[in-house]
């Protein structure tokens, strides 16, 4: 079951890059795909009635159904365009405040580090399988708690979390 969970919120493409980081990309994936395993089964990660963000505070918070609210903060990876099917990262975006970019900055200096253009172009043409992997690595390097993919109209924001909260 939580397999098949996995897959579906992660799909199975895998983004270009050079064989030296396929490795470390895998073992980032797969580990976030544990993170995401363990938060569902915990506090119900993707069961939420509502979600919102707070951009000056930066914190994600969740409200469920049953009165339970979980609250984490964040760091913006970046977002995900579903019409035009582009990435946009948070390290130089229009709308994250400098505060909330710092993870996506390690991800920036990652890709520099290791040649992997794709952390160090700030405009992408890729999938949404594309971008959870990317985000995966963000969540690696930053030593992050997660990624949460939080949708609003044709647009997909992939935010890093931080400790979570939860108040029943």
């Amino acid at each position: 079951m939580i397999k098949k969970l996995i897959t579906l919120i992660f799909g199975t493409s895998a983004i270009a890059v050079s064989g030296q980081n396929t490795e470390f990309i895998d073992a980032a994936y797969e580990g976030l795909q544990i993170q995401t395993a363990a938060h569902t089964e915990l506090w119900s990660l993707g069961q939420a009635e509502n979600w919102a963000v707070d951009m000056k505070k930066g914190t994600l918070t969740f409200t469920f159904e049953d009165g339970k609210i979980v609250t984490t903060t964040i760091q913006v990876v970046g977002t995900y365009n579903t019409a035009d099917e582009t990435f946009l990262w948070g390290w130089d975006h229009p709308s994250v405040p400098q505060e909330l970019a710092q993870h996506a900055k390690l991800a920036k200096k990652w890709g520099i580090e290791n040649n992997e253009e794709n952390f160090a172009t700030l405009k992408l043409s890729c999938s949404m399988e594309e971008v959870w992997r990317m985000a995966a690595v963000v969540n690696r390097v930053a030593d992050a708690n997660g990624v949460y993919r939080g949708i609003s109209g044709n647009t997909a924001v992939f935010m890093t979390m931080g400790e979570i909260e939860m108040n029943y």
